[in-house]
């Protein structure tokens, strides 16, 4: 065999993983084990799927197992599979690079802080780099399943800048990593502590995980007698197959652990048999936290797929829509044939019954969680943005989620910090009150000392207010909830609750006359920056506010659509004003062309401030307001 050994770099992006892993996960050292185990569980998957077409690569008669031992000699730990295994290219592609979108952005968010790291490093998934926070040396032995025995592949390195990959010979297939523990890390040759951790970690994985008994010199004569020198310590046993009954808390958070290379517990889980017209078992979980790629709706998502409990594929996002992207689980089809492939899966019309079907699970489990208010407030916080994306995605499920929506209110005590649902919203609604009233504004804050809200605040009607950054959009796909209908307070057409509506109405049409000459003088004086002027029946205290049109664009569906590099069609808002205010009391006795002009715009430039927040023309706005004060000290 020729000698091809080379020498090559980590990526970048590895290195400095390397490094802030081994320092920030040194407290849980551990879990090294459980990443290892879960790689091989993951090969083994995976060969016995490929063996489906290519039956030879799993030798008859052989068991497809995980194997635990520690050197006599050296005290090195090696965990060995009989799994796919790797080619020499996928050696150096998988431990030389780390292959996935966002590792810059993800290294980025690191604080420096152990505890918060560990946490956003648990969520990236460290797995086989996991193994240098207890080895000074690693080396890793692999062949691929459709290699023959002289093309296996030795990766070594010391975790530093570096790492050695060469051609060897490996008599079967499947992956051997061999690890020189760091002399404070000698707890991890000592048999009972692995037995330990493989009851931990590993109790659940699907394939049998043996330890080699200790002080058992190895042996090569029978079979039988070297079977007799492992031991399994795990069950064995695929945890969605079994019952719930029989299944722990402890076993559950494991498993998402395990599935998710998560280090946190999560918040639900939702473990189901299915049988009738479908016939499948889901187990779905809820993370505890955001992972770090979840707004780039390009990342890896989905589901794990088997197939009568034979491994399919690792992110199948056929089972669950786009919004619901956080879930994480397992889903085990009866009814699907073993030699599925994504493309078969779109086109496959029980695939979208089980869609269906995943989704109702996953969003009553998220229903269930709300009656725990820390575990849902924790909830919120992390996939609430997403989840808001649902209406429009999924209009066959809009009630069930809508029902989950959370926004700040009126009625809140803290609306910054305490959240209410619509059908909370719905319960407190006042006598003839039958609309749900909303105010998108960029804040809540801002909202709370918003005009369009007084009317509202002095008749004790909740409003909803809609501060997230996709709000407005998601309010333009939510029309009602339970034969209640969505009104937004900032557009025209606003109409009051209430038994004195109809007298409301008409006093409003008199005043409306009696104004006329005014509503008109101003509406020209403004020109093509209103599209009207009217009376406002929402205005208690202020002057005047500007209210958008049926169809017109809000503010944050503006700045989405800027940022977005989409071009924005002109803003023609109405001029609502309160004619029992003193600044329009003036207006209407302004005799003079320019200062009415002046007073004018500078009320609009006041509404406009209320409504957005800035101003097109600000040195103008600043003008008019030099103009008013020097003129009121003139009077003095």
């Amino acid at each position: 065999m020729a000698n091809d050994k080379q020498t090559l770099g980590f990526q970048t992006e590895v290195k400095q993983l390397l490094h802030l892993m081994i320092n920030s996960l040194y407290s849980n050292r551990e879990i090294f084990l459980r990443e290892l185990i879960s790689n091989a569980n993951d090969a083994c998957d995976k060969v016995r799927f490929g063996a489906l077409e290519n039956p030879e690569w799993i030798p008859e008669g052989s068991e497809l197992a995980v194997r635990i031992s520690i050197d006599p000699n050296t005290k090195e730990l090696v965990i060995e599979d009989n799994g796919i295994g790797m080619t020499r290219e996928d050696v150096i592609s998988n431990l030389g690079t780390i292959a996935r979108s966002g590792t810059a952005e993800f290294l980025k968010n690191l604080t420096g802080s152990q505890k918060t790291d560990a946490n956003l490093i648990g969520q990236f998934g460290v797995g086989f780099y996991s193994s240098f926070i207890v080895a000074t040396k690693v080396t890793v032995k692999s062949r691929h399943a459709s290699s023959s025995s002289d093309e296996g592949t030795e990766w070594i390195s010391t975790g530093d800048g570096d790492y050695t990959v060469q051609t060897i010979s490996k008599k079967t297939c499947g992956t051997t990593i061999r690890l020189k523990l760091k002399s404070d890390a000698s707890e991890f040759s000592e048999n009972y502590r692995i037995r330990h951790l493989v009851t931990k970690y590993a109790d659940h994985v699907s394939i049998p995980v043996y330890l080699k008994k200790p002080d058992i010199e190895e042996k090569t004569t029978k079979t039988e007698e070297i079977e007799s020198d492992w031991e399994q310590v795990n069950q064995g046993t695929a945890l969605w197959t079994r019952s719930r009954s029989e299944v722990s808390e402890d076993e559950y958070n494991e498993f998402y652990k395990h599935i998710a290379h998560d280090f946190e517990v999560p918040l639900s889980h939702s473990h189901h048999k299915v049988e009738g017209k479908l016939d499948y078992t889901g187990l779905l979980y809820i993370p505890s936290r955001a992972q770090f790629d979840l707004y780039n709706r390009e990342s890896p998502r989905g589901l794990k797929l088997y197939v009568q409990r034979v491994f399919i594929m690792d992110r199948a996002e056929e089972f669950l829509p786009l919004y619901l992207r956080f879930i994480r689980g397992v889903v085990d089809s009866s009814d699907l044939s073993l030699n599925v492939s994504r493309e078969l899966l779109q086109k496959d019309t029980r695939v979208e019954s089980m869609k269906q079907a995943v989704t109702r699970r996953a969003l009553d489990m998220i229903s269930r969680l709300a009656k725990d208010d820390e575990k849902f407030s924790k909830f919120w916080a992390s996939f609430g943005d997403v989840l808001k994306e649902g209406p429009a995605e999924d209009p066959t499920n809009k009630e069930r989620i809508t029902k989950i929506l959370r926004f700040g209110s009126t009625k809140q005590a803290d609306c910054l910090k305490q959240m209410t649902s619509v059908d909370s919203y719905i319960e407190k609604m006042i006598e003839g009150q039958k609309d749900i009233y909303y105010l998108c504004s960029d804040s809540s804050a801002n909202a709370l000392g918003s005009p369009y809200l007084e009317t509202f605040k002095s008749r004790e009607i909740e409003v909803l207010l809609m501060s997230g950054r996709i709000d407005e959009w998601l309010m333009s796909h939510l029309d009602s909830y339970k034969d209640h209908k969505f009104v937004n307070i900032g557009r025209d057409g606003l109409e009051l609750p209430g038994e004195e509506k109809k007298d409301k109405n008409q006093s409003t049409k008199q005043e409306a006359t009696e104004h006329k000459d005014l509503l008109e003088r101003v509406k020209n004086v403004l020109g093509s920056k209103v599209s009207d002027v009217k009376l406002s029946i929402r205005l208690t205290t202020s002057a005047a506010v500007l209210v958008l049109n049926e169809n017109e664009m809000g503010p944050q569906m503006r700045q989405i659509m800027s940022a977005a590099g989409q071009s924005l069609p002109d803003e023609s808002p109405i001029l609502e004003i309160n004619p029992e205010h003193a600044m329009i009391s003036a207006l209407n006795k302004e005799s003079d062309d320019s200062k009415f002009s002046d007073l004018s715009h500078l009320i609009f430039d006041h509404a406009k401030l209320a409504s957005d927040g800035k101003l097109e023309d600000a040195p103008a706005y600043l003008s008019r307001v030099n103009s008013f004060l020097m003129s009121a000290f003139k009077d003095e």
